[in-house]
């Protein structure tokens, strides 16, 4: 590793080597060629010829094909210092490698056609990546809601005590965020589409050069193009460029996932300050170079920090899209360099973190029992009030008590430190007529979490094992973080 330049923090420590890989120079460069092989083998079947003679050759062809992985990269970057031009550059390194098929490499092409090509390509072959990881963390997070779904435990609105939900069921609401996510993710994917070969604005006026004006020939070219490349079809129109739009989507399903993982990340980081659930620690980590005892939840903190990145990230995308001039403009290029493969490598290293986080959550039973029980007597009045207007209670009268006994506990806990002392004040109060064993008969908590149980099991059964099992061949990734 060059210790003497500055080195991406997302290739060293954060993104996997199968992302890095996609965004590559050796990814980018071979699916040149590849586009290259494509264009000449389809003007080739559809007849390309001058004179009466073949302007394509098989031989040309088999010689591309023999070059296509061994991208002599010293000689395009010698010619790029001298053309300034990076695509003629490797035009000319390709050639190099096949004088027989050198004048025919990138003909009627321009620039964009492996420029663009590429792009969508590398963005379609990131997003299959992606879409592994995060149903993997819906597979983890399935997982470990059924297992905890009948585990009571306060649930908070404004992190204040709230009526009580399970461990499971809170699981379920960011399993739900990632489920959307999918959702986004299919359909975009799913839309995606190649440039094809459209020439320097879009009008294909080279190819009527090429083959005389025949339409009926020159529709063939992008369907052909696309179907050689493994995509269904091509974008109908374009100018030189595909549509920058195209990015925004993806980014923004990128930062759609990073808003779900934040916010999963947030909520365990809090349930780690109260001591109920806790991210992995492992046995030689240092959780403060000060405070030995310390076990920060420093995954989660770096989920949460990456997310923003990604969040933000999705408006380079937006404002190139919205500042493209006519038919093309250049000022997208230096941005989509880092834009696009920064915003998948720190998502890629999002799900990651995602997936060792959840695998090896720890629930802390006995923690979240004493805390819900500490808040419980507050949460069962209504019962405990219907139960003795049964006895033969005034429903008001019994409410306006209540009341005041809620509010005289609450100050021996917040300004006297001592513990909640609501059943004893309402077993002493002869208006309920229950003694303190009676009381302490409501406070069984599972009589407080609704339809919590259930409502995991229909998600669970309905929306998610569906999933998992039509994707059951990407299940059992177990990331690796760098640090």
């Amino acid at each position: 590793m060059s210790t003497d330049k500055y080195q991406s923090p997302l290739s060293e420590r954060y993104a996997s080597k199968e992302m890095q890989y996609i965004f590559s120079p050796d990814m980018k460069y071979k699916t040149w060629r590849k586009l290259w092989i494509a264009l000449a083998e389809t003007e080739k079947e559809l007849g390309l010829s001058q004179n009466g003679k073949p302007v394509i050759t098989q031989e040309q062809i088999d010689e591309l094909k023999a070059h296509a992985e061994d991208i002599n990269y010293e000689v395009a970057k010698e010619r790029e210092r001298l053309v300034r031009h990076d695509v003629m550059s490797h035009v000319y390194a390709y050639g190099q490698q096949c004088p027989k098929a050198a004048g025919i490499i990138h003909l009627g092409a321009t620039s964009c056609y492996v420029g663009d090509n590429t792009d969508i390509i590398v963005m379609s072959e990131a997003l299959k990546l992606v879409r592994r990881k995060l149903i993997n963390v819906m597979k983890e997070l399935a997982d470990f809601a059924e297992e905890f779904k009948a585990q009571p435990t306060l649930a908070f609105t404004h992190f204040q005590p709230a009526q009580p939900t399970t461990v499971g069921k809170r699981a379920t609401l960011w399993l739900q965020e990632f489920y959307m996510d999918l959702e986004d993710l299919d359909y975009v994917a799913s839309t995606l589409k190649l440039l094809g070969s459209k020439g320097t604005t879009g009008t294909q006026a080279s190819f009527l050069e090429l083959f005389d004006g025949d339409q009926e020939t020159i529709d063939k070219i992008d369907p052909m193009i696309a179907e050689k490349m493994g995509f269904k079809e091509c974008y109908p129109v374009s100018g030189q460029t595909y549509s920058r739009k195209v990015d925004t989507r993806v980014v923004n399903v990128l930062a759609g996932i990073a808003a779900s993982a934040h916010k999963m990340s947030n909520d365990i980081r809090l349930l780690q300050h109260l001591k109920e659930v806790e991210e992995p620690f492992e046995k030689n980590q240092i959780g403060s170079s000060a405070m030995a005892y310390k076990r920060n939840p420093m995954r989660c903190e770096r989920i949460a920090s990456l997310s923003r990145f990604v969040m933000v990230d999705a408006l380079n995308p937006a404002i190139t899209s919205a500042t493209q001039w006519f038919e093309r403009t250049l000022d997208d290029s230096a941005n989509k360099r880092l834009s696009i493969p920064e915003g998948f490598l720190a998502i890629d290293g999002i799900l990651d973190l995602c997936l060792n986080v959840v695998d090896g959550l720890v629930v802390y039973p006995k923690v979240i029992e004493k805390r819900l029980r500490s808040e419980l007597p507050f949460m069962a009045t209504e019962n405990i009030m219907m139960d003795a207007v049964k006895r033969g209670g005034n429903r008001q009268e019994l409410h306006e008590r209540i009341r005041e006994l809620s509010m005289k506990a609450g100050q021996n806990v917040k300004e006297k430190g001592l513990d909640n002392n609501l059943l004893e004040l309402i077993a002493a109060d002869p208006a309920f007529g229950m003694s303190l064993e009676d009381l302490q008969k409501c406070m069984d908590p599972a009589r407080y979490v609704g339809r919590s149980v259930e409502q995991v099991d229909a998600f669970l059964n309905k929306v998610i094992r569906p999933i998992l099992d039509a994707n059951s061949d990407i299940l059992g990734i177990k990331a690796e973080i760098n640090v």
